[in-house]
């Protein structure tokens, strides 16, 4: 039952991931954009949106991360 309740918020997380990393905006390829984006981020223009969705990458990132590990030790516990 527990296997099934990991296995489940697993899924959702891994999709809410692809989700959140889709709706961020692009980011300029190239050294001119990695350029302009750490100017931008040092004067603080980075604001809104992307930064909310920054934060719930990471944070959905990191549970993501965690119910894998769950899913992965389940298979020392047997």
């Amino acid at each position: 039952m527990l296997k099934g309740l990991v296995t489940a918020l697993h899924v959702i997380m891994c999709l809410a991931v692809i989700t959140v990393v889709l709706l961020q905006s692009g980011k300029s390829a190239g050294l001119s954009g990695s350029i302009a984006g750490g100017a931008e981020t040092f004067f603080g223009k980075k604001k809104g949106l992307d930064e909310l969705l920054g934060k719930i990458t990471i944070v959905v990132g990191v549970l993501f991360g965690l119910t894998s590990l769950v899913l992965g030790l389940q298979f020392f516990w047997l």
